[in-house]
């Protein structure tokens, strides 16, 4: 495998907000004060429009990168000629007064470790998406920064004077930098940084202790997992798909996206990982955020929406702005939510489903269960028969996929058994119908000279998604027809190393380029599922060389060069591992403490 080309930044957040802290010490992403706002600093897609806030030393230097054990509080390490120094950068969050303290803050402690490093702090944050810059304006020890809507404030035992000149001093002593949005740091500056610190450690370490997470490659699953939860914007209980835009997927392909919504999709994978390791908090959080959109009498789901439920995510580009690596265009929203795509209610209800099976929810507590059940049982029958973009959210392509109808198959076996809970003979009856005619569209996929499935009604292509009616038993994973149906896709769609593409066939933009990780964790799960658990070992242990140094892995990799592409971290990704982990773990029958 050629040398990587690896996103060398690390992500802290609180699940307010989240932000990207680079090797080289600088914020190179923070949107505020929502997942979706314009960034404050945005270094990833434009080096001088993007802003900065660095704290880097004269000369040349080498940086190390590191999360506290089992938080998401991070640590770069700078070592040059003159000394040694440690930046600690972490979002708060704990429980204060009955609720989670979660501020729009960030902290940034700095620590000399040997010698007499002489640094410069540079803060320049940004507005508009780089179109306007702040001017800072001196206070009695912050500085606020002024000139946009944004009222930000950093707060400080530097020299301001050394800030605002971007001046280099000797660290001979340990400083704090507290960034604040909308609000004005209370109390002094060390001990409160210190205590906050000492509590989001606490915090982030008691929520590990608290899960249920199998001897597989536990820390990796336990660094997924930290991502996964501060990807939940938990005002509202929604889950985006990434916390970064425009990333592209490859070189020149203009597949560009921004991935700061909630794609109900990706919620159910999200959901189902944090489930497998006995977290349901953040699932009855999005319950909450289902049942606003779902009162909504629109007809149909949409695929995704933003943070609060907006429905109208209007795509438009940033000519101004240079792209990562050049690559444009630059977009903000996201023209998939105009999109039919017909697996989304079934994912609703598989999400939904343990709170209506697993006892230790009690199901009374939701009192709007009917309407809420009928509402998306009215919106399966409606769809099933139609044809719609597909989990791959095709612009012009439009057919009737495997991949959708094992959802409505899935969803509705999910309504049957919520039926059965609440005792409605009228939904488990129309649960059945629904069941049979999503069945009967699946088979209608079937290549039976080939012995597989393809990727629609009537279509010769072959697609990774399919590899779900194994994983989700619409095949049993004993039966030879499960068993032809995978190696006729890793024959057709997996490369020498194991990872996998989506679909090798041409889309609205060419033939995809890079592979799609959570392909490659999910045949995993399908070699596991049939019993070919040595080989699901030997392909996770390929699959999981394709992390950054901090274990986090992007959203496609180019088979040819390993290098990483797409939105990052992505939450997908990261439920893929997860998921494929869990599924190994169970097969070998690991307890959990080995």
């Amino acid at each position: 495998m050629a040398e990587q080309h690896l996103y060398q930044t690390g992500i802290i957040g609180n699940c307010a907000f989240m932000a990207h802290v680079n090797k080289n010490t600088d914020i190179s992403w923070l949107c505020w004060p929502r997942f979706d706002s314009p960034f404050v600093f945005g270094s990833l897609l434009d080096k001088n429009k993007g802003g900065e806030f660095s704290i880097l030393p004269q000369g040349e230097y080498n940086s190390t990168q590191y999360y506290i054990e089992n938080t998401n509080v991070l640590r770069t390490e700078i070592t040059t000629e003159g000394g040694k120094y440690r930046i600690t950068d972490f979002a708060p969050r704990f429980r204060l007064h009955e609720r989670y303290f979660k501020p729009l803050m960030f902290i940034r402690k700095i620590e000399p470790l040997e010698g007499n490093p002489r640094i410069t702090i540079k803060c320049q944050p940004v507005c508009d998406y780089g179109k306007g810059r702040m001017r800072a304006s001196r206070g009695s020890n912050h500085i606020d920064y002024l000139g946009c809507d944004e009222n930000i404030r950093l707060s400080t035992n530097v020299s301001l004077t050394y800030i605002i000149d971007e001046k280099a001093f000797v660290l001979n002593e340990t400083k704090y930098l507290v960034m604040t949005y909308g609000q004005n740091l209370e109390g002094p500056i060390v001990s409160t940084a210190e205590n906050f610190l000492r509590e989001t450690i606490g915090y982030w370490r008691l929520w590990i202790k608290h899960s249920t997470i199998a001897g597989f490659y536990q820390p990796l699953v336990i660094r997924s997992a930290l991502v996964l939860k501060i990807h939940q914007y938990e005002d509202t209980g929604a889950i985006i798909a990434a916390s970064t835009t425009s990333l592209p997927e490859s070189p020149g392909s203009t597949r560009n996206w921004d991935y700061r919504y909630c794609w109900l999709r990706d919620s159910h994978y999200v959901l189902t990982s944090l489930n497998h390791i006995g977290h349901f908090e953040e699932m009855e959080k999005y319950f909450n955020y289902l049942s606003d959109i779902s009162h909504n009498e629109d007809e149909r789901y949409q695929p995704l929406y933003g943070i609060a439920g907006e429905r109208e995510i209007i795509e438009t580009t940033l000519d101004h702005l240079e792209g990562y690596k050049g690559e444009k265009p630059i977009r903000i929203g996201n023209q998939a939510y105009e999109h039919i795509q017909n697996d989304i209610y079934g994912q609703v209800l598989t999400s939904m489903l343990p709170l209506y099976t697993d006892h230790r929810f009690v199901f009374s507590e939701r009192s709007d269960s009917v309407k809420w059940i009928e509402s998306v049982l009215s919106k399966i029958e409606r769809t099933i028969d139609e044809k719609d973009a597909g989990i791959w959210e095709f612009r012009n392509i439009a057919n009737v996929h495997c991949y959708s109808n094992l959802f409505q198959w899935a969803g509705a076996h999910a309504a049957l058994k919520m039926a059965k809970t609440i005792g409605n003979p009228d939904f488990e009856a129309r649960a059945q119908i629904l069941i049979d005619k999503a069945a009967a569209h699946i088979e209608a996929c079937y290549d039976p000279e080939r012995k597989v499935y393809t990727n629609a009604v009537g279509s010769p292509y072959l697609d990774a998604s399919t590899l779900q009616l194994i994983m989700m038993n619409y095949l049993d994973p004993a039966s030879d027809r499960a068993k032809d149906h995978l190696m006729a896709l890793e024959k057709e769609l997996k490369t020498e190393d194991g990872l996998f593409y989506r679909y090798l066939h041409a889309d609205d933009f060419g033939k995809p380029k890079t592979t799609f990780l959570i392909c490659a964790f999910w045949y995993v799960e399908a070699l596991a599922c049939v019993g070919r658990v040595d080989e699901a070992i030997k392909e996770f242990e390929n699959i999981i060389k394709y992390c950054n140094h901090l274990l986090l892995f992007s959203e496609d990799v180019d088979a040819k060069t390993g290098s990483q592409w797409g939105n990052f971290p992505q939450a997908y990704s990261h439920v893929g591992l997860m998921n494929a982990a869990h599924r190994i773990a169970i097969k070998l029958d690991r307890p959990i403490f080995l």
